[in-house]
């Protein structure tokens, strides 16, 4: 199988690869420092598996396999982590394998042995279950909200810093991330959207939330609504009714 290594520590990229090259049946095709490039390294480099670690500046292991479930041919994720308190977080995604630093170089080879008999129909079928699965079980422990949106596109998986989206419109079964940049579908159901980022998100419509510290003004329209004026798009959702007195005193706070 082919493997990349992803951990911000080149100690420790340097060591998982040993045990791997130490197994003699498997291939590092290539390793990442953080975890935007380890999905740059994904995309181009197609590996069975992803040795990947939690802990990262910027991207978090979680956030990574998160987006990489959305990919067409999810790679194979084994944690390889200092800290144990992910792993309920961890297997919400498509993890096969959580093994804690310094990982031993047998359970290393049980975690590949148990990802190579994982084929790509598999774990696809895994991906759709863990993106579908109900956010608000309350079994399901709280996982941190995303620091990037991402949207698959022809070009490849497209990343937006949180930072930079104005709001989600959702049409029907689709719903648009407007960003400072322009506009992406994403695969995300607004409701999710809600429950993870409705600390800076705010509902104002069944089928919009808008960033609230991004919001310039509400404006009439006809017949009769409101509009939203949100900086850095030309987007202007409509208010439902009911949502403009709580969005005004939302607004005065700001």
């Amino acid at each position: 199988m082919k493997i990349l290594i992803v951990d911000d520590e080149k100690l420790a990229r340097d060591r998982l690869a040993r045990l791997v090259e130490k197994a003699g049946e498997h291939t590092v095709v290539g390793d990442a420092p953080d975890g935007r490039s380890a999905i740059t390294q994904v995309e181009k480099l197609l590996p069975d598996v992803v040795l990947l670690d939690i802990r990262m500046p910027g991207m978090d292991g979680l956030e990574v396999a998160r987006h990489l479930m959305k990919l067409e041919n999810p790679p194979a994720i084994i944690f390889c982590t200092a800290y144990g308190e992910h792993a309920l977080e961890a297997f919400q995604t498509n993890a096969v394998g959580y093994l804690l630093k310094p990982v031993k170089a047998e359970q290393l080879h049980a975690a590949l042995s148990s990802a190579e008999r994982i084929n790509r129909a598999q774990l696809q079928k895994i991906s759709a279950i863990a993106s579908s699965a109900d956010s608000s079980d309350s079994k399901r422990p709280t996982v941190a909200a995303r620091q990037h949106i991402s949207a698959r596109t022809r070009n490849g998986l497209v990343l937006i810093p949180i930072g930079e989206v104005r709001c989600f419109v959702a049409d029907h079964k689709y719903v648009t991330v407007y960003h400072t940049k322009g506009e992406l579908l994403i695969d995300d159901a607004l409701k999710d959207l809600e429950d993870e980022f409705g600390d800076r998100f705010v509902r104002v419509h069944r089928n919009a939330l808008i960033s609230l510290p991004h919001v310039e003004g509400m404006e009439k329209v006809p017949p009769g609504h409101y509009c939203i004026r949100v900086q850095g798009t030309s987007m202007k959702p409509i208010i439902s009714r009911r949502n403009v007195t709580e969005l005004r005193n939302q607004l005065k706070l700001l």
